[in-house]
């Protein structure tokens, strides 16, 4: 967490609760890929252990989303 003498106030509200968001999505991905790595999901389209690239575009994707949606505000 970030101490008040850290945080830049010029910044809207909202900036530093999407920035959260995209790390902690990072952050679940990248679990979710090392996962796969060592035993597949089992989910339609991550049956086998090579399939984790998948869940590579799968984050930029929603990390994108989650960028756009904060600039967007």
């Amino acid at each position: 967490m970030l101490s008040a003498a850290e945080i830049d106030f010029d910044l809207p509200a909202n900036a530093l609760v999407t920035s959260g968001m995209s790390k902690l999505l990072a952050l679940v991905i990248i679990a979710m890929m090392v996962i796969q790595l060592i035993k597949p999901l089992g989910w339609p389209g991550l049956k086998r252990r090579s399939d984790f690239w998948k869940l590579a575009v799968l984050a930029m994707a929603a990390i994108s989303i989650t960028a756009a949606l904060g600039h967007w505000t």
